[in-house]
């Protein structure tokens, strides 16, 4: 099996141009980081809820695709409970709720640096028949 780490570091390419990385990956769980730059403002001054929207769907596809099987995602939900900004190292840490064999269903909460909750995430996917080695 493919480490999904690098799987997704190399392989999503609007992620990495966002700044997003994943930094870990276990058994249910991930984490993904991203510093806000100036790159990433709205134009009210704040990080840009794509921005953000990126980073927590990046740590969803770790946890959907930690099992090993190529997996994509179906419908995702955010919620923006506060601002983030420039110098702000947000980080996404997905949980897995359900792990159904074809139809998984996630959770994930963006945090700042000091541990303020910046958002909420929730995915459900879709489990393709592929592994990920097959990509």
């Amino acid at each position: 099996m493919k480490n999904i780490k690098d799987f997704l570091n190399r392989g999503d390419r609007f992620a990495a141009n966002a700044g997003a990385v994943i930094t870990e990956v276990g058994e249910g769980f991930a984490r993904a980081e991203m510093t806000v730059t100036a790159e990433h403002l709205n134009a009210g001054g704040v990080c840009q809820g794509g921005a953000i929207f990126t980073l927590a769907d990046l740590a969803l596809a770790a946890v959907m695709n930690g099992r090993g099987q190529l997996t994509f995602g179906l419908q995702s939900t955010i919620a923006f409970l506060h601002s983030a900004h420039v110098g702000d190292t947000l980080i996404a840490e997905a949980t897995e709720t359900f792990n159904h064999h074809k139809i998984p269903y996630a959770e994930v909460k963006v945090t700042n640096q000091d541990g303020q909750l910046i958002s909420a995430f929730t995915g459900v996917a879709y489990r393709t028949n592929k592994t990920t080695d097959e990509t």
